[in-house]
């Protein structure tokens, strides 16, 4: 802790941290003898000033030693709040309390003989007092003598929705800027007792309902959504009453996960998106559940450079795991993860292997040099038109990619196996989604056969998640449409009652790691997603989003509904098992007729070296329940 926190006190702003240093040691020394002036009422005998000198020689050194220790020399001067102060009252207790220690063992030192202990607490006090309000004198500064002298009072005036914790530190930072070019002139906050009250100067207004009233009274460019734990349907109402009332420009702040640092400032505020406005409410995670399993555990992701792989690889490195192998046949997408990676987690220890989850040779090799003791297989190809037309890729990737992979998890030990399914896969109408019923069947299937056993001698336990599309992965609608969009239109969507659910990133791969943790074996996991969201009420949003009229400047074009596709995708049905998370089910999954498996397994190899496809598609009639696809290809 020592050498962390003498490294940060290193890398600090030299200049900053000598004034900060110069005025403690000052302030401390001042405290030291103002509890002498106080103690003796104003006049301090001549034969304690040998004394005063050696207390003082005790207390600086050992006061600033724990000053370090709580980082108080690598805060913003600017920027200092309560949580600042508190460092500030924790290290003058620790520093006096060891002050207190040392004049105890040395209390029969000549010049220390009659040391008067109330002064240890005196000068405590004080040196709090002076310290703090050392640190405190430049917010003082911002906020009283400059805001009064009109110098934030220019700029472009802004209203802030939310008045609490984040849309205090936003304004704070608004207003103490030299650089910013906003002005705020109030804020929106619904909490009632937070009405017509002052923050930094600046008034709540009124309530989100009030948004046109309010900004029709006033002279609003922009708006700053500050509530990075709002939801969903408040930030949609938020939007939409400001488009009401003619503003435009409108940025947020991201969710509380997304904020790394412990200020926020303006350099946090991101253009409104796609994701903020259409994103369900976030489902509840336990946490400690998931690091009981993946914390100092070797971790493979197949399918590590995709949308869900590598984002699932970032939220599994917050997880200390003690190895992450990251396996995908994509090269340049490996490329850039291993540097992505790299950049964020340096000091956990990574391994990129490009390779194909068919090889069995390779795969295997992998299993056994690396041991993996959780994998986690988001390994797949998931274009449902593209897969249509390469019946045959869609069985030997998704299939036997699984199969190679879940055989092997058996075989060398693997705890836990959690495979990535979709919500095509429940009763199918493509090539992708019964090849994804497949690989859910293939799961529940070796869960049932002890072919290995687990590091920690128990079966190893394999599960799939099933969710829906995720916003703005790589080929979804999102970035297609912001394609189209940034080329005049038109934007093409298959059919005018077209549904889908969605989901952001960070919550498909949270879901994946929860599932994992609660796991027993033999599940198949299901999302309650909320309501589906037809694909053109999306666009037009998108269009909204990038500054254009929907059907005026930008037009909307009707295409037609592709091969394999369905206007609206399930996700749950009546009979899901609910889970401790009242967000997460267990589809009911009828038994998997393991001779009736085998066979079919053993007919797609055949039809795989024939290189009939029509074949393939016969068989995967027959083995996935409710899959009724056309014969010919």
């Amino acid at each position: 802790m020592i050498t962390r926190s003498m490294n940060l006190f290193r890398k600090t702003n030299l200049k900053r941290t000598l004034l900060f240093l110069l005025g403690d040691v000052v302030l401390i020394s001042l405290a030291c003898v103002l509890g002498f002036l106080l103690r003796f009422d104003g006049q301090i005998p001549s034969y304690y000033w040998p004394m005063i000198k050696g207390f003082i020689v005790i207390a600086v050194p050992l006061t600033i030693f724990f000053f370090i220790l709580e980082h108080l020399y690598s805060i913003s001067w600017t920027y200092i709040s309560v949580r600042e102060l508190l460092r500030v009252a924790r290290g003058v207790i620790a520093g006096f309390l060891a002050v207190g220690a040392v004049m105890f063992i040395i209390r029969r030192f000549p010049i220390f003989e009659g040391f008067p202990r109330s002064i240890i607490f005196i000068s405590g006090f004080l040196a709090f007092l002076l310290v703090g309000m050392f640190r405190f004198s430049k917010r003082i500064y911002l906020h009283g003598f400059k805001t009064r002298n009109g110098k934030n009072n220019s700029g472009r005036p802004v209203l802030i929705i939310g008045a609490g914790e984040a849309g205090e530190q936003l304004a704070r930072h608004i207003i103490s800027s030299k650089e910013t070019t906003y002005f705020p002139i109030g804020f929106i906050d619904d909490d009632y007792a937070k009405q017509n009250v002052m923050i930094h100067g600046v008034s709540v207004l009124g309530k989100i309902d009030d948004l046109p009233e309010i900004l029709g009274k006033n002279n609003v460019e922009e708006i700053f959504i500050a509530m990075p734990s709002a939801s969903q349907k408040t930030i949609k109402q938020t939007v939409s009453l400001a488009r009401m009332a003619g503003v435009e420009k409108i940025k947020i702040l991201p969710s509380t996960r997304e904020i790394l640092a412990e200020k926020i400032s303006l350099s946090h505020l991101r253009e409104i998106s796609i994701e903020d406005l259409l994103g369900r409410n976030p489902v509840a995670i336990d946490m400690h559940s998931i690091k009981n399993y993946i914390t100092d555990k070797a971790i493979l992701v197949t399918g590590a450079a995709g949308s869900i792989g590598s984002d699932l690889c970032k939220q599994i490195l917050k997880f200390r795991p003690r190895h992450l192998i990251c396996l995908d046949q994509n090269e340049s997408g490996t490329f850039y993860l291993e540097k992505d990676l790299n950049k964020l987690f340096p000091e956990i220890k990574k391994t990129f292997i490009i390779a194909d989850i068919c090889d069995q040779n390779k795969i295997g090799k992998i299993f056994e040099n690396f041991k993996p003791q959780v994998v986690f297989h988001a390994a797949a190809y998931k274009h449902v038109p593209l897969m249509e037309e390469n019946p045959d890729e869609a069985i030997k990737n998704n299939v036997f990619g699984t199969l190679n992979l879940g055989q092997n998890a058996l075989k060398h030990g693997v705890e836990k196996f959690v495979m990535i399914s979709t919500d095509k896969a429940i009763n199918p109408t493509s090539i992708m989604g019964a090849s994804k019923r497949a690989c859910e069947m293939i799961c529940v299937w070796l869960n049932k056969h002890p072919f290995g056993k687990a590091q920690d001698d128990k079966q190893t336990k394999f599960c799939a998640v099933r969710f829906g599309n995720v916003l703005g992965s790589q080929g979804s609608v999102v970035p297609v449409f912001k394609k189209q969009i940034e080329k005049g239109g038109p934007v093409e969507v298959t059919d005018p009652e077209m549904k889908r659910y969605f989901m952001i990133t960070a919550e498909a791969c949270l879901l994946v790691m929860q599932a994992g943790a609660i796991g027993q074996g033999g599940e198949v996991f299901v999302l309650d997603m909320g309501k589906p969201i037809k694909i053109v009420d999306l666009a037009r949003e998108m269009i909204h989003l990038a500054g254009y009229r929907p059907d005026v400047d930008i037009p909307i074009v009707f295409t037609g509904i592709r091969p394999g596709e369905k206007l609206f995708e399930e996700i749950l049905t009546k009979n899901e098992i609910p889970t401790k998370n009242q967000k997460i089910f267990i589809a009911q999954l009828t038994d998997v007729n393991e001779q009736k498996l085998l066979k079919s397994l053993e007919e797609f190899r055949q039809s795989l070296e024939n290189n009939d496809k029509n074949a393939l598609i016969t068989i995967l009639n027959e083995l996935v329940p409710k899959y009724q696809k056309h014969k010919n290809v």
